[in-house]
């Protein structure tokens, strides 16, 4: 029977911290980030920079550049899935539950399933021009659907991407690269890895380890959240949190680092960043409230349309309400707000290695600190 560990919640920040990459022990280049994470996830935002480059920044600093990003998916050592950059070596695991697509009966899932038989002319047709001609942008693929897709959005009739993210999902196509940020598709044999597939139940547990020794600490049920989960099942070792309700699943080589001493550091981080993208982890283990607030009225935003939270050491901070103002060629900072101490110039350091990366002028001033 396993021993539940007790610990402190500097403790369980510093697991976090140091499973993200964060500490002051940089990775040495981006495919040690992309491995260690397991993903980089895809955002067009780009009130700073997309999410993808700027959480690759967090850790690489001015060192990195995007297109190293765009090199790695073109060369396949990095794949883009459902959103996600992944390691290609981690493909396979992937690639175990598309092999059982659409599942268990019922659902959602099987609703797509009965869509596509719908429109298996379509999906030939789609198949044989990819074979013949791709990688190619969904707009250079025929629309033969017999039947269309019905939604109340904005896919309606949108048939052949649609059609696309499904058959992603079943495995027979995926992104081969974009191109101006358009994807492009290619049949999934020419683009993932020819290395053997796990079956499911080997894959997901493959995968709830691969998922904690990136958190370093997870609980191990969470409510359903799609492409990526937040849990990571029976991964790890169980324990409790001091001041913390519930059993989490804590990584076992980051609890062997505990007694090592933690250095830490100051980061910038993208409001899609790992560390604080489970906002209740975030709140339990950091007391740190946060919301991306970018879809808000100005009025009701506390931080501002796309606030940096700030990282210091294994506490997070405060956050920069900062945009990329390319069209003056200035990193502009509205706002830094201070939810504890604060290392103004250690901050500020940040801000101008961001600028720096951006090809930006630094900002003049932080113009108010709240």
């Amino acid at each position: 029977m396993s021993v539940t560990h007790q610990l402190s919640r500097r403790e369980a920040r510093q697991i976090a911290v140091r499973a993200q990459l964060l500490d002051a022990h940089r990775p040495a280049g981006l495919l040690d980030v992309v491995r260690g994470l397991t993903l980089l996830q895809l955002d067009p935002t780009a009130a700073v920079a997309p999410s993808a480059h700027l959480v690759a920044w967090s850790r690489l600093g001015r060192e990195y550049a995007p297109a190293d990003l765009e090199e790695a998916v073109e060369q396949r050592s990095l794949v883009e899935l459902r959103g996600m950059i992944r390691a290609a070596e981690d493909i396979p695991l992937y690639r175990a539950e598309m092999a059982e697509w659409p599942g268990e009966p019922g659902g959602w899932r099987h609703q797509r399933a009965e869509w596509v038989r719908a429109n298996d002319d379509c999906r030939r047709d789609i198949l044989d021009r990819l074979a013949a001609d791709g990688p190619l942008p969904s707009r250079d693929l025929p629309d033969t659907c017999a039947v269309p897709w019905k939604s109340s959005g904005w896919t309606n009739n949108r048939n052949v991407t649609q059609l696309l993210e499904i058959l992603v999902q079943a495995g027979e196509v995926a992104v081969a690269g974009r191109r101006g940020g358009e994807r492009r598709w290619d049949l999934a044999s020419r683009v993932y890895p020819d290395a053997a597939v796990p079956d499911a139940a080997e894959a997901k547990r493959r995968r709830d380890e691969r998922r904690l020794a990136s958190l370093g600490i997870a609980r191990g049920r969470a409510a359903e959240c799609p492409v990526e989960p937040q849990d990571v099942g029976e991964a790890g070792e169980p324990a409790v949190v001091e001041g913390v309700k519930g059993v989490w699943r804590v990584d076992s080589r980051q609890l062997a680092r505990l007694g090592r001493p933690f250095e830490g550091r100051v980061a910038l981080l993208s409001p899609f960043d790992r560390l604080v993208y489970d906002r209740r982890r975030t709140a339990e283990l950091f007391g740190f409230d946060y919301q991306l607030e970018m879809y808000k009225p100005v009025a009701k935003r506390r931080w501002g349309y796309y606030a940096l939270p700030i990282l210091a050491g294994d506490r997070l901070v405060g956050k920069v309400d900062t945009i990329a103002d390319r069209a003056s060629g200035v990193l502009r900072v509205h706002a830094v707000h201070e939810d504890a101490d604060l290392d103004h110039e250690a901050v500020l350091g940040e801000l101008v290695s961001l600028a720096a990366w951006l090809r930006l002028d630094p900002p003049e001033e932080i113009l108010s600190v709240k």
